[in-house]
């Protein structure tokens, strides 16, 4: 299933990967822009958890449960681990937190599993920009238990760079030991237009003004 030029093409579908002009949190001025908040129904979300789900099985990662942020990544992980396990009989549990920590009823900031001493963990994220919610996952995970964070699973790659010279998923990886993995990056998105697609000198011009190795 995991065809790239297919999934560009649901995304623009479905409102997600639209072009124009805008600015990024880190105020950035891009001619695309990302809304995976624009993914608003069943069929979207079936069909993105499949994508997930297919990339994690060719990825061979092994790992004992699925983490998803807050709040994005709450639906991403439920819909990876329900497409896990109704195309590849794989049965893994997942779970996510909440932006507050609660202390009443059953308390913590984490719902649904529990992680455990010597889990291996796989991070569900939709878009990473700066990263700065993949790292605050990471010390959130580190203070639940003793786990390794193996992977983290993202939909797009901006292939933007980080504080210096690397991409900032490419700085993840460097920082914390972890393996990245993308269904589309910003390449894939250019090497889909025709010939002559105006989007293609916008977003090199882009690319060469904030992109990272």
């Amino acid at each position: 299933m995991l065809n790239k030029n297919d999934f560009i093409t649901f995304m623009q579908d479905a409102g997600v990967l639209t072009f124009g002009d805008f600015t990024t949190k880190s105020e950035r001025k891009t001619p695309y822009f990302v809304n995976t908040g624009n993914y608003k129904t069943g069929k979207h979300i079936s069909v993105l958890g499949d994508y997930y789900a297919d990339l994690i099985i060719k990825s061979g990662e092994k790992y004992d449960a699925l983490y998803g942020p807050a709040y994005k990544g709450i639906t991403l992980a439920a819909a990876a681990a329900g497409s896990l396990y109704r195309n590849h009989g794989i049965d893994k549990p997942y779970f996510f937190n909440r932006k507050e920590a609660k202390d009443h009823g059953e308390g913590g900031s984490l719902i649904g599993y529990k992680p455990k001493d010597g889990d291996k963990i796989i991070i569900i994220e939709d878009v990473v920009t700066a990263g700065t919610a993949v790292r605050e996952s990471l010390q959130l995970l580190k203070a639940a238990a003793d786990v390794t964070v193996t992977a983290l699973f993202v939909s797009v790659d901006r292939m933007e760079r980080g504080t210096g010279a690397l991409s900032t998923l490419n700085e993840l990886k460097s920082e914390h030991n972890i393996n990245v993995y993308t269904i589309i990056n910003a390449r894939d998105i250019i090497d889909s237009f025709p010939q002559g697609d105006e989007r293609i000198d916008k977003m090199e011009t882009y690319l060469s003004e904030y992109g990272g190795r």
